[in-house]
């Protein structure tokens, strides 16, 4: 399925609302992108993988698209647009009630700006388009999580004893009082423990597999080390003398093995 690359407004008052063509369950997507050989490549490449996509080249074709009733689940935006700024045109989509999920696409370093100006996430454009693909399966339909077990499981590493059905941590037989981040955080250490689990192993956790945060390439591990100090730190309340959680300097963290 090929969609229309830069619709006009004649376009659509003589033929109606803009529709998705393709299986009806399908993501449909509204790339907006102005290299004309690249947006049809990756057009063509996501719909192979079952998305229905319309293409525009600028920022004001899709606007006009979506005042004529353009329905979609998800934006892939270009940063660098002609005239008007792909950060410009988020502005207008919010100014507009536009309140779909927005990735940006960009070979910048200008993520932080995107993030704060109320996009989900991005992609650097010379990523493959399989990782374009589960970003934006996961934006529109995040995995469920699996259904609570109807016994308590429970995880026991030493004084540990983890309760998953309800996200509780107990050290000693004293609730931790852990956040349900801080829990994630806490499973999976423990349930690896003896084996250093990288920073990036450990955000993924938080979030999902490849989310970028924190300022730089490697940001994120600023925001996994200040969630250790916050969990150490509830441990001790519970034991002064809690050393489970051992770090590897520029790798990440481990359980202590009992």
């Amino acid at each position: 399925m090929r969609g229309s690359v830069g619709l006009g407004v004649e376009s659509l008052s003589a033929h109606g609302p803009v529709q998705f063509v393709g299986n009806t369950n399908a993501i449909r997507v509204v790339l907006v992108e102005e290299d004309e050989g690249y947006r049809e490549a990756l057009e063509r490449k996501l719909s192979d993988y079952g998305f229905s996509v319309q293409s525009f080249a600028d920022g004001a074709s899709f606007l006009r698209a979506w005042d004529a009733a353009l329905d979609a689940d998800v934006v892939l935006l270009d940063w660098a647009l002609p005239n008007m700024s792909g950060i410009e045109l988020l502005a207008q989509m919010h100014q507009r009630g536009v309140n779909l999920p927005v990735m940006f696409m960009t070979g910048s370093d200008a993520t932080t700006l995107a993030l704060d100006r109320g996009a989900i996430n991005f992609v650097d454009k010379v990523r493959d388009v399989g990782i374009v693909v589960r970003r934006l399966q996961r934006i529109v339909r995040p995995a469920q999580p699996a259904p609570k077990p109807a016994a308590d499981r429970q995880l026991v590493c030493g004084k540990i004893v983890i309760k998953a059905s309800i996200s509780r941590v107990y050290w000693d037989g004293n609730d931790v009082g852990l956040t349900l981040g801080e829990f994630n955080i806490v499973y999976l250490l423990a349930s690896n423990a003896g084996r250093c689990l990288t920073y990036r192993a450990i955000y993924d956790r938080l979030h999902y597999e490849g989310f970028i945060a924190g300022d730089g390439q490697h940001g994120y591990r600023a925001n996994v080390r200040s969630a250790i100090k916050r969990i150490r730190n509830k441990f001790r309340q519970c034991d002064s003398d809690f050393a489970e959680i051992e770090n590897y300097a520029g790798l990440g963290y481990c359980w202590r093995r009992v």
